[in-house]
């Protein structure tokens, strides 16, 4: 018995360049997806405060590879391809879309003014709605490439490996921010960085075609942000709802009814009519989590708290709902709220008594805890947790959110989210859907997570150190 091919024309493709990997879903009609693929790439880290892609690698190749492992599961070529991917990013290509330079990433001190010093205001203004980074990153590629010719965003590299044009869609523009003062290029402000037109990629409206895959009827809409997918496919637009993305960088969007300015949290209009989104990225994410697995060799990082045996022990502190570390996750500084690239990580209350699983549930908790910290401040009353992401998958950590927030955290049923918001817009390219607001019926729900009693309360008092022991502001 051979396995169900789907026709191509039927379906649409989205494709997600993360940050250790390129996901793509082929996806149906009614928003089922019916074709998986996944090209890992390795993510560099030369100094702690760098942080990027072998260009060629993720961004160019890794697409190609991965639309075509899903295309050749389908019967004839999909209608459409829409890229997204995390934000901001630039490298400078050839004349043929080829890069040149690596593929610098969110918080590369590359492309960082420094202005902010000392000052925790400055800093924020530096490094949150205002810190245009993703100009600086321009001025960056331009200074060390004054001679390529184009300097692009992953998606933008990515849609001219697929279509030959390298193009965003007007979401994505944005990260460029006085580059793109009005949804267009500026022409003054690109020649004061020595950049003319034709070296930044093409701007087309959301869910718009740019080209077509060479020899095939599939277009190729402008590359978008993998946040703003997510987002449109999650389900998660009431008040009191909280959009959690556990991918690289844990993201965080709590949907209120009530605009209201945060010191260190961003804000911006939801898709839901009268409602808007308060939150933003932080480091705390698989980033981190990843690497305190590696770091303590656990064995089994998807094993839940409800499934594992604590071992014996009179006191009852191995393995007990009161005894876990406490983890301040800045490997890296921290975005939200602090948008701080100088902070560190360090592990408190830690003895001889723990081992390696205490340590991954501290890690999970201290995600658990940044999710805390900007539903508090962001001042919503938190109904729910809507999670999205690879780390979705993970029991383990789900539990440990659960239990630090104190709210049913809730997981997608597509944890690719960002592709599969990315296949919606590839709908919306290829004209076989006109309302962006019909995505939000591929929404489905996986496993839920309630939060436990015993392991919440030792959660909060782990919360009260967290907040003593971390960063003021």
């Amino acid at each position: 018995m051979t396995a169900e091919r789907h026709v191509g024309g039927e379906c649409t493709v989205g494709v997600d360049i993360g940050t250790t990997s390129v996901k793509a879903v082929a996806v149906d009609a009614r928003g089922a997806v019916v074709a998986r693929a996944r090209v890992p790439h390795a993510v560099g880290t030369p100094a702690v405060d760098r942080l990027e892609h072998d260009a060629a690698r993720a961004w160019r190749r890794g697409p190609r590879r991965a639309l075509a492992e899903v295309s050749g599961q389908l019967e004839g070529p999909p209608a459409g391809v829409v890229v997204t991917a995390m934000v901001p990013s630039i490298t400078a290509v050839d004349r043929r879309g080829v890069p040149r330079l690596p593929g610098l990433l969110y918080g590369d001190e590359r492309a960082a003014s420094g202005s902010g010093g000392d000052d925790p205001d400055a800093r924020r203004a530096e490094y949150n709605g205002e810190r245009e980074e993703g100009a600086r990153m321009v001025a960056w590629a331009a200074r060390e490439r004054p001679d390529a010719a184009g300097y692009w965003p992953s998606q933008a590299v990515a849609t001219h490996a697929l279509c030959g044009i390298g193009a965003i869609d007007s979401t994505a523009a944005v990260i460029f921010g006085s580059l793109v003062p009005a949804g267009r290029w500026d022409r003054d402000a690109l020649a004061a960085l020595g950049v003319d037109r034709s070296r930044v990629p093409r701007i087309v409206p959301l869910g718009s075609p740019a080209g077509t895959v060479p020899g095939s009827p599939t277009v190729v809409g402008g590359g978008s942000i993998d946040a703003f997918c997510e987002q449109i496919v999650a389900g998660a637009g009431q008040p009191g709802d909280v959009l959690v993305i556990f991918g690289a960088t844990l993201i965080v969007w709590v949907v209120s009814d009530r605009w209201t300015e945060v010191p260190g949290i961003t804000i911006f209009p939801s898709m839901t009519p009268g409602c808007c989104m308060i939150g933003g990225p932080s480091n705390a994410g698989g980033l981190f989590v990843d690497w305190v697995r590696t770091l303590v060799g656990a064995p089994d990082p998807r094993r839940a708290r409800r499934g594992a045996t604590p071992p014996p022990a009179p006191d009852g502190r191995p393995g007990s709902p009161t005894d876990v570390p406490v983890w301040l996750p800045y490997l890296r500084g921290e975005r939200t709220p602090f948008y701080d690239p100088h902070l560190r990580a360090s592990l408190h209350g830690l003895d001889i008594t723990h081992g390696p699983d205490a340590v991954v549930r501290a890690a999970h908790e201290a995600s658990g805890f940044v999710v805390r910290r900007i539903i508090e401040r962001s001042g919503v009353e938190a109904r729910r947790i809507v999670a999205t992401g690879g780390g979705s998958r993970s029991a383990a950590w789900m539990e440990a959110v659960a239990d630090t927030t104190g709210l049913p955290v809730e997981t997608v049923g597509v944890p690719e989210g960002a592709a599969l918001g990315a296949a919606f817009l590839a709908r919306m390219a290829a004209g076989l859907e006109t309302d962006l607001g019909a995505a939000a019926s591929w929404a489905s729900r996986g496993r839920s997570y309630a939060p436990d009693p015993a392991w919440a309360a030792g959660a909060s008092a782990r919360y009260r150190t967290f907040e003593e022991v971390g960063p003021a502001g």
